[in-house]
Order: structure tokens, then C-alpha cells, then sequence
């Protein structure tokens, strides 16, 4: 019997797929049925998690902020493998750089990987998905969205909060076709964003902060996203959901 959140004869597409957060997505997708694209710049990476579940795992090689790159691949994809169910925007990098110390091209490339990589490939899956009648976007935003940033920079707060804009827009869009656009906002989540690029001081003020005392795993961000793909969330459309321990609430 199938489940009610199966996903069994879906094509998913995960970007950002060679780190811990992409990589526990696509996991999770696959265990709810799905044959996951698994897209990311890293082929090196791409190729270790697809040798290891051959079964469910095709790695695509691209750069999400390259329009014509992204075009590409994106044919490519589709002449072998057939048209998206659920597109998961999760690639994204971190400034943590404040306005005046944010250069032009820093901020050029933090856009263009976080906000224009996630309407490249939206506006690319969307006429499948609606000709089908079903879809499911899924875009990875931030809490720095929702609280001006706490630790990150400018850039990459400006670009979370344009990303729940375009969440907004597309859900309102797609609605009346069967296809549901939702944001995730989690916060420090246990990667190398949180591991590497903040002192050690600043993880332990904000392990203070965090009710739960602790940080987020990727795996939980994965089974969130494997329920808003799945059929059991058809009706939660235009949502931005908090993953944070009670950092933030609203």
C-alpha cells in the first residue's frame, strides 16, 4: 500500500546537493520514493553521494547563478530523465559582511547564486508542473530574513528576504495549477556555514540564544522538506516555516 506521502514516480531536482543540508534532502526525498537530480558545482562531491545510491541519485553539474548554464543543464535533464515534480532551491552562500563593508561584486554574486539560481529554475519547471497539474517549489530561505540578520551580512540577508518575495509571487502564481511554493527559514544549521565561518564565541553566545540549546541537523531540514513535497501538504501554499529551536518566534 502506498504511503500518503510517497513520492514514488517523482523527479525531484535538489541544488546545492554536495552539502550536508542539500545532501540530507535528497536523502530524504529518495526515501519517500522520489529519483532525486542531485545539482551542485562540486562533481567530485556529486559523484561520491550518486556511486553510493545509484538507484535514486543522478548528479548534474551547474552553476545556478549562469542563466545559460542553467539552461543547459536544465534540457539536458529533461531530454534524459523527463520533467521536475519538485524543485528544492537550496544552493545559497554566506556573506557575513555588513553594507560598507560589502563590496559591489560581493554582492552581485551572493544574489546571483541565492536569489536569480532559484527563478532561473522556477520559471524553467514551472510549465511542466503545470501542465501536469502538480508540483511542488521548495526554496531555502533564512531566519536572517526575518530578523535583519544576526550574524550574516547584508547581502545575504537581503537576498533570503527577496527569495520569501519570490516565494510569495510564485505561490500566488501557481496556486490554481496544483503546485505549491513554500520557504523553509531554518537557523544555524550544523554545516560548515555555522561550523567554520563563526568563531567559536559566536557559536556558543548563540547555543545561549537557541532554546533547544542546540543546532539544527540537516537531517531535519530534510524531513520537512520530504513533507512539503509530499501529497499530504497540498494545501500549504505561499509559506515561509520556521526551523530555528525557538530562536525566533512569530
Amino acid at each position: 500500500m502506498t504511503s500518503p506521502g510517497s513520492l514514488e514516480n517523482r523527479l525531484a531536482l535538489v541544488t546545492g546537493a554536495a552539502g550536508p543540508t542539500g545532501a540530507a534532502i535528497a536523502h530524504a526525498l529518495a526515501d519517500a520514493g522520489a529519483k532525486v537530480i542531485l545539482a551542485d558545482m562540486n562533481a567530485d562531491r556529486l559523484d561520491e553521494l550518486c556511486a553510493a545510491r545509484a538507484d535514486a541519485f543522478t548528479p548534474l553539474v551547474v552553476d545556478v547563478s549562469d542563466p545559460e548554464t542553467v539552461q543547459a543543464a536544465w534540457e539536458h535533464m529533461r531530454e534524459h530523465h523527463g520533467p521536475v515534480s519538485v524543485l528544492v532551491n537550496n544552493a545559497g552562500i554566506l556573506s557575513n559582511n555588513k553594507s560598507e563593508a560589502t563590496q559591489p561584486d560581493e554582492w552581485r554574486k551572493v544574489l546571483a547564486v541565492n536569489l536569480d539560481g532559484p527563478f532561473y529554475l522556477s520559471r524553467l519547471c514551472l510549465p511542466d508542473m503545470k501542465a501536469a497539474g502538480w508540483g511542488r517549489i521548495i526554496n531555502m530561505c533564512s531566519l536572517a530574513m526575518k530578523t535583519g540578520g544576526l550574524t550574516a551580512g547584508t547581502a545575504y540577508t537581503a537576498s533570503k528576504g527577496a527569495l520569501g518575495a519570490l516565494t510569495f509571487s510564485l505561490a500566488r502564481e501557481s496556486a490554481p495549477h496544483g503546485i505549491t511554493v513554500n520557504g523553509i527559514a531554518p537557523a544555524y544549521i550544523k554545516t560548515p556555514m555555522v561550523t567554520e565561518q563563526l568563531t567559536e564565541a559566536q557559536r556558543q553566545e548563540l547555543l545561549k540564544a537557541i532554546p533547544v540549546g542546540r543546532f539544527c541537523e540537516p537531517e531535519e531540514v530534510g524531513y520537512l522538506v520530504a513533507y512539503l513535497a509530499s501529497p499530504m501538504a497540498g494545501f500549504i501554499t505561499g509559506e515561509i516555516v520556521d526551523i530555528n529551536g525557538g530562536l525566533h518566534l512569530d
